[in-house]
């Protein structure tokens, strides 16, 4: 039986501009690269991810009732999303994220809450009525939905799997009910710890560091191409990433932690998730764009196979 997992977070269309470079305050610059507007946003990404690669998600998520709102609710029902709980509101317009990717695949990114501002503690509450396998967060939400639907998980003892990403040092930590699995990206490491994980050593500090901002069983910090380091509270450990040529860094962060959940509710084993969802993300990074970029099942089982990767 598939693994459900429930996805509260958010829902973008992406405004994607390829730019050999960025103009300087005040500089025009007239590029020859393309642009385009494709759907994202973290939580879409994540939902996807889970989608694609054979679990059952519920995307909980809110929306605008504008063109850029159908569009995203016309491709989630395409791609076989349960969208029961996707909710959409005339109080602002969808969110819009700005991306702009350079040459080399890196991105900057703008978001736009719009919509996503509106998501609130009685949306969250109602989505956990479907009853997953897992719980899914980011940080593009209101607090209080993330801490409501997090204490309901908590009471009916589904597994909360946060993706620490857009950074958010404010955010109540001590609040939030004992997690399974926090996942913060080395940007986001360093503004919740204050320490670089360019290095194991350092890595491993800042995991020692989050083990006191959030209780988790398991801190998963993606460091890009050096892989994602594991800390359980005592030890630890680092599962390779995989070499491709990088395009666009878009969407892997949110499809590795995805990736991560769903082998891991079926596998139970955390380092073999991390390797697998390392693949996940070495695919994401070689592709243009954010939910465009995301693979199948069939992609990631070629991929693995061609690359002679072992679980």
């Amino acid at each position: 039986m598939k693994k459900r997992i429930l996805v509260v977070s958010s829902a973008n269309m992406d405004f994607v501009m390829n730019v050999s470079r960025i103009p300087n305050a005040g500089e025009t610059v007239i590029e020859s690269g393309s642009y385009k507007l494709i759907p994202g946003g973290k939580g879409a990404n994540s939902a996807l991810a889970v989608q694609r690669l054979g679990g059952d998600c519920v995307f909980c998520a809110k929306i605008g009732r504008d063109a850029n709102g159908e569009a995203l609710r016309k491709l989630f029902a395409a791609e076989g999303l349960n969208l029961s709980a996707l909710r959409s509101t005339d109080s602002a317009p969808t969110g819009l994220a700005a991306v702009t990717v350079e040459a080399d695949g890196s991105n900057r990114i703008s978001v736009f809450e719009g919509a996503n501002r509106y998501l609130n503690a009685d949306d969250a509450e109602e989505a956990l009525l479907c009853y997953p396998d897992a719980l899914f967060m980011h940080f593009e939400i209101p607090d209080e939905a993330i801490l409501t639907a997090a204490h309901f998980a908590a009471k009916k003892d589904i597994p909360i799997v946060i993706d620490a990403g857009p950074a958010k040092p404010d955010f109540p930590f001590d609040k939030l009910p004992p997690l399974e699995i926090f996942s913060p990206n080395e940007a986001e490491t360093e503004a919740y710890t204050g320490i670089n994980p360019n290095s194991a050593e350092n890595a491993l500090r800042a995991a020692v560091m989050l083990q006191r901002i959030v209780k988790s069983h398991y801190y998963v910090i993606k460091l890009g191409g050096r892989g994602a380091l594991v800390y359980d509270g005592k030890y630890y450990n680092i599962a390779p990433s995989y070499e491709v040529k990088v395009v666009d860094t878009t969407a892997a962060g949110d499809s590795f932690t995805a990736a991560l959940t769903l082998e891991y509710l079926r596998s139970g084993n955390i380092m073999r998730s991390c390797r697998y969802a390392n693949a996940v993300g070495a695919l994401v990074v070689g592709r243009e764009g954010a939910s465009t970029s995301i693979p199948n099942e069939k992609q990631l089982s070629d991929f693995i196979a061609m690359r002679q990767i072992e679980l």
